[in-house]
């Protein structure tokens, strides 16, 4: 356990109250509460600043100032809270390949993911994808598996395992993963890469996601969405700076850092123009 971890203000923070057992059930139950508590955003790269992976600054931003973050952030301190609790958890990385073209190179190992050993089988964990499953997957390929969202399934390829989301009825690859551990080192350089690189998304653009018990919010740009689980989701284009930061704080339960800051950052890069 890590003593530096306070699991009591995470679970806080997640609104948790249950069994402090590494089990299962306990994996299932913090995977759906995690990304309804804290939400997916990319609101320090975006006003310049490089996301910092310790543990005090993690519980620093995520749970003591109520912030969210991207997947380094999120699958950190989640991994952190599972070793408290007893579970054994290896660090893996992705590569993205959600709404790529087949045809084009190779894409980073920019996703942190979590493999969890249990005594039913080796799982996969992720709360930092935005669309992340809200429950734990069995890593066996070609089934598909329920969460309390959207069915999810494994593919593999030789070493490499694909993650892929049933939307709308048609099943979309999110991210390529093979085995091999990761060290701290290996996401210190992919975060660094993907928060300062100038053309990488999380630079140049807002994004934001939270889960609900029965639908998910996503916010890109100034396109704001809401899909409910059932029947038909709500999208709009949001007008003003001041309409996103009321977005992200009544939606998303973020308090944006710097308004000023926000504000001139999303008139420089033009957030606000039409799709």
């Amino acid at each position: 356990m890590n003593s530096s971890f306070d699991l009591s203000a995470y679970f806080t923070r997640i609104a948790y109250d249950g069994p402090r057992t590494p089990t299962l059930e306990t994996l299932r139950a913090i995977q759906f509460l995690h990304p309804q508590a804290i939400a997916f955003e990319n609101l320090d790269p975006l006003l310049g600043r490089s996301p910092r992976l310790d543990i005090e600054s993690l519980q620093q931003k995520l749970v003591r100032s109520r912030r969210g973050g991207y997947c380094f952030e999120q699958n950190a301190l989640f991994g952190h809270a599972l070793r408290a609790l007893g579970f054994r958890v290896t660090g893996l990385a992705g590569r993205v390949v959600w709404n790529r073209p087949d045809n084009m190179t190779t894409p980073p190992r920019s996703h942190m993911v979590l493999r969890v050993e249990l005594d039913e089988g080796t799982y996969l964990a992720d709360v930092g994808f935005g669309l992340s499953p809200t429950g734990p997957l069995r890593l066996e390929p070609d089934i598909e598996q329920q969460t309390p969202h959207e069915p999810f399934r494994l593919t593999k390829d030789g070493e490499q395992y694909t993650l892929q989301a049933k939307l709308l009825g048609k099943w979309q690859s999110f991210y390529r993963f093979d085995l091999q551990a990761q060290e701290e080192v290996d996401y210190e350089v992919a975060n660094h890469y993907v928060s300062t690189w100038p053309t990488s998304h999380f630079v140049t653009s807002l994004i934001a996601a939270r889960a609900a018990p029965e639908l998910r919010y996503g916010l890109r740009g100034n396109q704001l969405s809401i899909r409910p689980l059932n029947g038909a989701g709500e999208q709009r284009a949001l007008t003003s700076a001041a309409e996103m930061r009321a977005a992200l704080s009544d939606l998303f339960g973020i308090t944006v850092p710097e308004p000023d800051r926000f504000d001139a950052t999303v008139a420089r890069l033009n957030l606000l123009a039409p799709a």
